[in-house]
């Protein structure tokens, strides 16, 4: 991102989940505040009916982080921290009696969300705090209760150094992130389509540096301690979230994890 800006990919991302609310009525992520939070015009929202693939994934991975928290929650984890909250909704929204919520992120988005809030009429519950972190350069603090750390749309553009780091400061605890395969893998109709959108975010400051298959990052998982993995690719999460089996499960792409 660039400096002195919020980031343009998390209004995106935002713009992505507040859509699915109307598109598909919430089906796989419902989010009541999605809407309010993006600071979008219904008919603006509907405009993005035509980018289905990427809208359907991200409401996708929030729903999948989610369901992970809440199993979390009823082993006993009182903690929360979404790294790269973004317009990330959920500390505003959480069901959860003792449960905390610290949301990261570069101090420029921070202060963007805080006035999205604010346009929004949504309060913020003394249950959220706020901790300005830019991943490149500031280590995360250590963590000294069972946290659950929700990572979504951040990995992709992190320098491989600042993922592995990231990943360290956490290890001990349970996470789930989303990455994304080479482009190399892929058909070439998909390479094109997925080369345009990374061209896009770099175009606007926020490349992508950081792509990983799923062998490496398990072995690097195991490596730092983790030894649950669930890692989602797109033939499983069409599966679980869409009721589709036609997809292969050699297919290249992106991939939800979970690790504990």
């Amino acid at each position: 991102m660039r400096a002195g800006s919020p980031s343009r990919t998390a209004w995106s991302a935002a713009r992505y989940r507040a859509a699915h609310q109307l598109l598909e009525g919430g089906s796989i992520f419902k989010d009541d505040l999605a809407v309010r939070v993006s600071g979008e015009p219904e008919q603006a929202l509907l405009a993005d009916a035509p980018r289905r693939g990427m809208r359907l994934f991200i409401a996708a991975r929030h729903r999948f982080a989610e369901d992970a928290l809440a199993a979390a929650v009823s082993r006993g984890v009182r903690q929360a921290v979404v790294l790269g909250a973004g317009l990330d909704t959920f500390g505003y929204r959480n069901p959860y009696p003792g449960l905390s919520v610290v949301e990261v992120d570069h101090p420029d988005t921070q202060l963007w969300k805080r006035e999205r809030l604010a346009s929004a009429g949504i309060d913020i519950p003394p249950t959220v705090s706020y901790l300005g972190v830019d991943f490149e350069t500031t280590a995360l603090p250590v963590w000294d209760q069972p946290t659950f750390f929700l990572w979504l749309g951040v990995v992709p553009y992190l320098t491989p150094d600042a993922f592995t780091t990231t990943l360290t400061s956490i290890a001990g605890h349970e996470v789930v992130f989303d990455y994304a395969q080479s482009p190399a893998l892929m058909a070439d109709d998909r390479r094109a389509a997925l080369e345009a959108r990374a061209a896009r975010a770099a175009a606007i400051g926020e490349p992508w540096l950081s792509y990983a298959e799923p062998a490496e990052i398990g072995s690097r998982l195991r490596g730092l301690g983790f030894t649950e993995i669930e890692d989602l690719g797109p033939s499983a999460l069409a599966a679980r979230y869409f009721g589709r089996t036609d997809v292969p499960p050699s297919t290249p792409g992106g991939h939800l994890l979970r690790a504990r």
